[in-house]
């Protein structure tokens, strides 16, 4: 018998109706559709619009399609963990405002919050505890509210980010499917490059600085694009060493969706046939914790049983690493 695996058994997306084209922001600041797409891939991105609208809201239709989906009864899931940087609040966290407006009530939950590299980092986590089994139905949802965060005067940030998110469920597996293994690093000096500066217990939200716009997110792009790319080729190239894999051998490359250009120096490396890289950032952006299970969404009908896929991504933070597993269904 196979060792005990924690294996995606079903997987669901979700992005607001509203959708903020290149065209119309380039009536908001001074940028044209062509330098966005040249520059980043991103022809649209979606935004959650309405009063009392927050990450919580996504995460609920998110995990109601899944149970749905997967034939699944509430009461039966016992672990959800919300991968998020725009939280509802500081505290309580979202994913137990996720379980709370699902009904979800036999279940606890807590959030991670490792940026772009948030639903890797929760994958992982809720594998453990598969593994280890302390359960047999864990909930993994990566949803971020970037617009809530963002900056609509600064072109450096608002072309990029998006809303969405999506969710797998886990459960066990001894057939030899499921997530294998997973490379992860963190480098906090990389925070200089890529943070918010203001809503912390470093700088508690004022007058001052909600006038001096430091509850937006600040990011110096030529360092993060240089430091995206070494991390997500390095976490590959262990996840391969350490797997005795080759690089043909990987079926499918799902990068985190933050810049065409990243993600096609890291399918370089991989020398990967261009149709087995799941990309979508023309038309969501990046939705940080989110776009890894989007792609995995978009792409599901697509993926066959036994396939290996190398899941990699990059945040601020720094935060980085890839994971490998084997499609389940």
């Amino acid at each position: 018998m196979e060792k005990l695996r924690a294996a995606i058994t079903g997987i669901q997306g979700y992005v607001p109706d509203y959708i903020l084209s290149n065209t119309e922001l380039e009536k908001m600041v001074d940028t044209t559709d062509e330098w966005i797409t040249s520059r980043t891939g991103i022809k649209e991105r979606h935004i959650l619009k309405g009063p009392g609208q927050a990450t919580s809201d996504m995460g609920k239709i998110i995990v109601e399609k899944l149970l749905e989906k997967t034939g699944t009864k509430s009461e039966e899931v016992e672990l959800l963990i919300c991968c998020t940087v725009t939280g509802d609040m500081v505290f309580p966290d979202t994913a137990n405002t996720i379980c709370d407006k699902v009904g979800i009530r036999n279940a606890w939950g807590f959030d991670i919050n490792a940026a772009c590299s948030g639903f890797l980092y929760g994958l992982t986590t809720g594998a453990k505890f598969i593994e280890s089994g302390m359960h047999r139905k864990v909930i993994v949802v990566g949803a971020d509210m970037m617009s809530s965060i963002i900056d609509y005067q600064d072109r450096a940030t608002c072309i990029i980010f998006g809303d969405g998110g999506g969710a797998v469920l886990l459960e066990p597996n001894n057939e030899g499917y499921g997530i294998i293994d997973s490379a992860f690093h963190g480098d906090g000096s990389g925070r200089a490059y890529l943070h918010m500066k203001a809503g912390g217990s470093l700088k508690p939200p004022s007058l001052e600085t909600v006038t001096n716009k430091e509850h937006y997110v600040f990011q110096d792009g030529k360092p993060v694009f240089k430091a995206a790319v070494n991390g997500m080729v390095e976490s590959i190239k262990e996840v391969l060493q350490r797997n005795q894999l080759e690089k043909s051998s990987i079926d499918w490359l799902v990068p985190h969706q933050a810049n065409i250009r990243i993600i096609n120096s890291v399918a370089d490396f991989l020398e990967m046939d261009p149709s087995k890289v799941m990309i979508n950032i023309q038309r969501y952006g990046n939705t940080t914790s989110g776009t890894l299970p989007l792609c995995l969404w978009d792409w599901e009908k697509q993926l066959k049983k036994g396939d290996k896929i190398f899941l990699s991504a990059f945040g601020g933070g720094f935060t980085w690493g890839t994971t490998y597993l084997k499609w389940a269904y």
